[in-house]
C-alpha cells in the first residue's frame, strides 16, 4: 500500500530519495509516476526533474508515455514499447534508442537515445506495471477523482478530445486490472492539489 503524502512533501521526499540513490552509487535511479489521465503526472514529473536538477549534478532524463503510445488505442502497446525498447537495453548497460510517436502524422518519427548516468523519470498511464515495478527505485501512483481529471483533460486538450476520454479511460481500467498498477506504488498523493 502506498504512503500518501501532500504534494510538497511527496516532491521533497522523491527528490531526497533520488539524490540519496545517486550518492549511494546507483548510476541511473528510475522513478516511475503513474495514474489515470489528468491526475497530475506530468506536472509532478516536471517538478521533480527541476528539483533534481537544482540540487543534483545533471539534468535527469524525463520520458513521457504519450511519446511512446501509438495513438488513442495504444496504452498497452506503449507500456510494452517502454519495456522492450527503452528499459531492457538500458538495464543491459546498452544505449536505448527509440522513436517518439507523432500524433499528427500517426507515425513514429523523432529518434531519442539514453545511456543512463543520470536519474530517469518516466511518467504516464501504463508506466507502472509488473515489469517496471521490479526495476524501478521509486514508484508513485496519483489517484484523483474523475471529475477533477476530466476537467483537467478538457483544460489541457480542449473539447475536441472529449470523445477520447471514455475510450482512454476504458484502456486504463483494463491495464490497471491486469497489471495492478496502484498496488506497486511506494508513494501516492494525499490530495489532488497538483
Amino acid at each position: 500500500m502506498a504512503t500518501n503524502l501532500p504534494y510538497d512533501e511527496l516532491l521533497a521526499r522523491l527528490t531526497r530519495e533520488t539524490l540519496e540513490l545517486v550518492d549511494s552509487g546507483v548510476n541511473t535511479p528510475i522513478v516511475v509516476i503513474d495514474g489515470r489521465a489528468g491526475s497530475g503526472k506530468s506536472t509532478l514529473a516536471a517538478s521533480l526533474q527541476n528539483a533534481l536538477f537544482l540540487q543534483g549534478e545533471s539534468l535527469p532524463r524525463l520520458i513521457h508515455m504519450e511519446d511512446l503510445y501509438e495513438g488513442w488505442d495504444g496504452l498497452a502497446q506503449g507500456a510494452d514499447y517502454l519495456q522492450r525498447v527503452v528499459l531492457m537495453p538500458l538495464l543491459a548497460a546498452k544505449t536505448s534508442s527509440w522513436q517518439e510517436y507523432n500524433w499528427e502524422t500517426n507515425n513514429r518519427e523523432r529518434w531519442r537515445e539514453f545511456s543512463g548516468g543520470t536519474p530517469l523519470i518516466i511518467e504516464g498511464c501504463g508506466s507502472i506495471n509488473r515489469y517496471t515495478a521490479s526495476i524501478a527505485n521509486l514508484t508513485v501512483w496519483l489517484d484523483v477523482p474523475e471529475e477533477t481529471r476530466r476537467a483537467r483533460w478538457v483544460e489541457r486538450d480542449g473539447h475536441a478530445f472529449d470523445a477520447y476520454f471514455d475510450s482512454w479511460a476504458a484502456q486504463e481500467l483494463d491495464f490497471i486490472a491486469r497489471e495492478k498498477s496502484p498496488e506497486w506504488a511506494v508513494y501516492g498523493l494525499a490530495s489532488p492539489a497538483v
